[in-house]
Formats: C-alpha cells, sequence, structure tokens
C-alpha cells in the first residue's frame, strides 16, 4: 500500500464513517482529517466566521463550499508532510460536487494519486434513528432532518461524479462495523 494513499470516507450522517476512520488508523496509520471535526473546532473561535459556522451548523445547514474548502485547505497544507508519510482518511468530504472537483485539484497540486472513494451507503431511516441516539449537540431531530436532505440534494452530484468515473467503491453502511470495515480493507488493499 503507497504510503501516500488518500482514502475518502463519505455517507450520510450517521454512517459509520468516524468509527471505520479510527479503525482504518489503528490498522494503517493514515492520518485523520475529518470535516465535521474541522468544524466543531472553527466554530468555538469567537469571530465572524466561528459564530456564523456555529449557527449554521445548528440549524442542520449546510456550509458553503468556500468556506468548508478553505478550513479543509488550510489543514491539508498543515498535514501536508504527515499525509506524504501515512496516507489520510478523510471523513465527512466531499459535501458537494464543486468540493468533489476542488479536492481533486489539490490531490494533483500535492501528486497524491493514490486515492480511493468510499462511499458508505446507509439508509436514510437507518441514518436518522442512529443520529437521534447519539445525542451530539447538533444532532436534534430538526438538524438531522436538514442534513439528510442536504445529502440527497448536495452530496448526490458528487456521487455522481465519481461514479461517472469508475471511482467509487460502495460498502453496504446497514452492516455490521466489522463487516464493513472487512469490505473497506478488501477495497483498499
Amino acid at each position: 500500500m503507497s504510503k501516500s494513499q488518500i482514502i475518502i470516507l463519505f455517507g450520510r450522517s450517521g454512517c459509520g464513517k468516524g468509527t471505520q476512520a479510527k479503525l482504518l488508523i489503528k490498522d494503517f496509520g493514515f492520518e485523520y482529517l475529518g470535516s465535521g471535526v474541522l468544524l466543531r473546532e472553527r466554530n468555538t473561535k469567537d469571530d465572524f466566521t466561528g459564530r456564523k459556522l456555529k449557527e449554521i451548523m445548528n440549524k442542520g445547514d449546510l456550509v458553503p463550499t468556500p468556506i468548508m474548502f478553505r478550513v479543509w485547505a488550510e489543514k491539508i497544507e498543515e498535514m501536508r508532510e504527515k499525509i506524504d508519510k501515512n496516507g489520510v482518511i478523510i471523513d465527512g468530504s466531499p459535501r458537494a460536487l464543486l468540493e468533489a472537483e476542488l479536492m481533486d485539484y489539490a490531490f494533483k497540486w500535492y501528486g497524491w494519486e493514490n486515492v480511493k472513494v468510499v462511499l458508505l451507503d446507509l439508509s436514510e431511516e437507518e441514518a436518522f434513528n442512529r443520529l437521534i441516539k447519539r445525542q451530539r449537540d447538533d444532532d436534534n431531530p430538526n438538524a438531522i432532518k436538514e442534513r439528510l436532505a442536504y445529502f440527497k440534494k448536495d452530496v448526490q452530484p458528487a456521487i455522481d461524479y465519481y461514479q461517472e468515473q469508475g471511482r467509487l467503491i460502495k460498502i453496504d453502511g446497514n452492516q455490521s462495523i466489522e463487516d464493513v470495515y472487512h469490505e473497506i480493507k478488501k477495497a483498499i488493499q
């Protein structure tokens, strides 16, 4: 396995991206780049962007692509040497077609060609049930419904983009954690 392998894990909120990322990090030594974590960190800053992010996230709205990409790109630059050495798991991006295209440009800029795109495919009903149980601040019923709705509207075009390029690895996210992980490992090795 190439040390600079990039694994993009995406799917509906609650599909288990974070859990699968932890397992991959443990077994393969990847670095972790989680969009939700980055946004929650950034929204703690008491400035315009931090306050606006908190407001958007609490409503369950989608953070605009230019802001999301700015936060993501700053972290990529900061982690570049670690990524070159260990590879990286990207959890929660892309969230829109433009983000997918911008990420591809960034990967080319850094010379990262070994990019695997893994969709953890989970039903909307199961995603809602999982999210309502985890009781995170931004997991109120209205915010969950908004996130699931924008998945269809905004994320589906990114899924189609990767599918059309033959780059999408689709994993059934309704399976057990162990079975999902086994399929991911098989797909990336």
